[in-house]
């Protein structure tokens, strides 16, 4: 018994399962910044390529 409660006094001071999960946390965060920036990027400069792409295509409808 006197074991059993030794391993777990020293389970739970051990700060490995902490510094994971904060770890963990830290990279699902950047994570969703990374996704959310492209996105919002990716949206403007598509916006911005079609209004360029409208704006020299011909106009076949003077003609």
């Amino acid at each position: 018994m006197w074991t059993a409660t030794k391993l777990a006094v020293e389970f739970l001071k051990k700060e490995d399962g902490p510094t994971a999960v904060e770890y963990a946390v830290m990279l699902a965060l950047i994570v969703v910044v990374c996704i959310s920036a492209i996105t919002t990027l990716g949206q403007n400069a598509n916006s911005t390529f079609s209004l360029i792409g409208a704006s020299i295509a011909p106009n076949t409808a003077a003609s």
